[in-house]
């Protein structure tokens, strides 16, 4: 009996073999947010290992490669989530900012598993957060229009972005505010640096946002947008501005062209586009598996969606698929990529922000997908779930945490 004892306290003290560990980590990085949060308690070395940056950043990245733990979020008056390889369900979100009277939230944004919250804007003040709503933590923050100048502008309006600085391992908000007046322009445009809580003014925006409402696009660590040159310039109404997180500065486009801001080097820069044969058609972008994708509409006759396989170069852009009207999918008004589906053979497509369809790249054919409990529009973010924390201090959870 005490030699027993004595072998069973021994294998007690000896550490799990290199071999084993590896086996347990491989496993681990590869589920869901939610049983990691609970395996967190199982020991400290369980802890410690799923809470250092290192298996943060793996499970971070093999999420995004193999396009497991991917969900979609939903925006109206509330906030609702659908696992992506589903889609069927749709369940409502415990968010830091519940609806109350008129204000709704918006989003501007989301990367890496984090949501940029925006809570309406009331006496100068908008109340942000960025949110992690797998872990469900957040940190609060404000914009107030400190200092801007309405005299001489009859109107303003405000656009915003969300997106990673890789150089300083910081997450950043834009806010561009663009007041307008029959003869003149001016723009305000502040960053927002999550590690440091603070807001600073940068170089005003060059040209004039499309009043569509839309926020930037993240791509190779800059925002993008859909531009003209002045507010009056219907020639030159499709072109994309793009702000570089790092620089934070612009540089000039012209018709061919599409700037760039990157959020590292916080200046704005140029990303070439595709030659185009027809250049008669309606513009918007999205994110396409980690690329800058281009949406070419020709009214109510077919859509062409190209993607730039290696950012910034301009031989990279390539023409994925063309959706021509089917009695399926009816009019092409507004039509936007989400993201591929696991195998990667077939694309999500949302239709006016209400209908969602899968495109198969193989066969060209169009499926609908029916979500139970959604029958409104709703705004739809590809979001991945992730362990990433926020490092800018006031960090909290959302009510009824677990």
């Amino acid at each position: 009996m005490p030699r027993r004892r004595e072998r069973e306290g021994r294998r007690e003290g000896e550490e799990l073999p290199d071999l084993v560990i590896e086996v347990i980590i491989d496993i681990l990085l590869r589920l869901p947010v939610k049983p990691l949060l609970r395996f967190r308690c199982v020991s400290k070395q369980f802890c410690a290992l799923i809470d250092s940056q290192d298996f943060i950043i793996l499970h971070l990245k093999l999420s995004i490669e193999t396009k497991h733990n991917l969900g979609l979020i939903l925006r109206k008056s509330r906030l609702y989530s659908i696992v992506f390889d589903s889609l069927d369900t749709a369940v409502e979100l415990d968010h830091p900012f519940q609806p109350t009277g008129h204000h709704r939230t918006k989003i501007f944004g989301t990367c890496h598993g984090l949501i940029c919250l925006s809570y309406g804007l009331s006496n100068g003040r908008e109340d942000l957060a960025i949110w992690n709503p797998s872990t469900r933590r957040f940190q609060k923050f404000s914009f107030r229009e400190v200092g801007i100048n309405f005299m001489g502008y009859s109107a303003y309006f405000t656009t915003s972005g969300f997106g990673y600085d890789s150089v300083t391992d910081d997450y950043k908000v834009v806010r561009s505010l663009e007041f307008l007046s029959p003869r003149k322009i001016g723009t305000l445009v502040k960053v927002y640096n999550m590690n440091s809580n603070s807001w600073r003014e940068v170089k005003g925006f060059p040209y004039s946002h499309r009043k569509d409402g839309r926020c930037g696009v993240f791509v190779g660590g800059a925002l993008h947008w859909v531009v003209s040159l002045n507010p009056s310039d219907t020639a030159n109404a499709n072109l994309v501005a793009a702000f570089d997180l790092t620089a934070e500065d612009y540089l000039n486009p012209n018709a061919n062209l599409v700037a760039a801001f990157d959020l590292t080097a916080e200046d704005y820069q140029l990303v070439p586009q595709p030659e185009f044969s027809d250049k008669n058609f309606h513009i918007n972008i999205a994110e396409l598996g980690g690329c800058l994708c281009i949406l070419c509409n020709y009214r109510e006759v077919r859509v062409d969606v190209w993607v730039m396989k290696d950012y910034g170069y301009k031989e990279s852009w390539s023409k994925l698929f063309c959706v021509v009207e089917p009695e399926v999918i009816r009019s092409l008004e507004f039509l936007i990529p989400l993201g591929y589906s696991r195998s990667g053979c077939e694309v999500l497509l949302v239709k006016d922000n209400k209908k969602r369809f899968w495109y198969d790249l193989e066969h060209e054919q169009i499926r609908k997908i029916k979500t139970r409990g959604l029958h409104y529009k709703f705004e739809s973010f590809l979001c991945v779930e992730s362990l990433v924390p926020l490092n800018g201090g006031g960090e909290t959870y959302a009510r009824n945490a677990e």
